[in-house]
């Protein structure tokens, strides 16, 4: 196995970065329709970000939220030379989030659980499933 150099090890983790944000969004798709099934309609983006960041009907999407945000900034970093240690990581940290043995993001797994029957859901998902089985750590 030859090792991956920065810029491809840079275009893998840069190809994942969308791929997770339309899974986030459709996770956070189904969380709003939790809330308004409970609570009435949101009235427009400023009052969902209130609740995303404030709300705890919204709390157990933040580790993935907090994942990406560490992706961004990895990849924003200046002078930084990526490397195959950083394609590991983001694999671990994604499977920590779906592992049923790590009880700190059980409630993510709890959100997941009642979002994953929602087809955009799915779909996002098995995309950057598909991405991240091909970056090779």
């Amino acid at each position: 196995m030859t090792a991956s150099s920065d810029a491809d090890v840079r275009a893998k983790l840069t190809a994942l970065v969308p791929a997770l944000r339309h899974f986030h969004s459709a996770l956070l798709d189904v969380a709003k329709g939790e809330y308004e099934f409970m609570n009435g309609p949101v009235k427009g983006p400023f009052e969902l970000y209130s609740l995303v960041m404030n709300h705890p009907q919204f709390q157990w999407l933040r580790p993935l939220s907090g994942l990406m945000a560490t992706l961004d900034e990895v990849l924003d970093a200046k002078d930084t030379t990526l490397t195959e240690r950083n394609l590991t990581d983001v694999r671990q940290a994604l499977g920590l989030l779906f592992a049923e043995t790590d009880t700190r993001f059980a409630e993510f797994r709890g959100g997941y659980a009642r979002a994953k029957g929602d087809t955009r859901v799915r779909e996002t998902e098995a995309k950057w499933r598909e991405l991240l089985g091909g970056i090779q750590a």
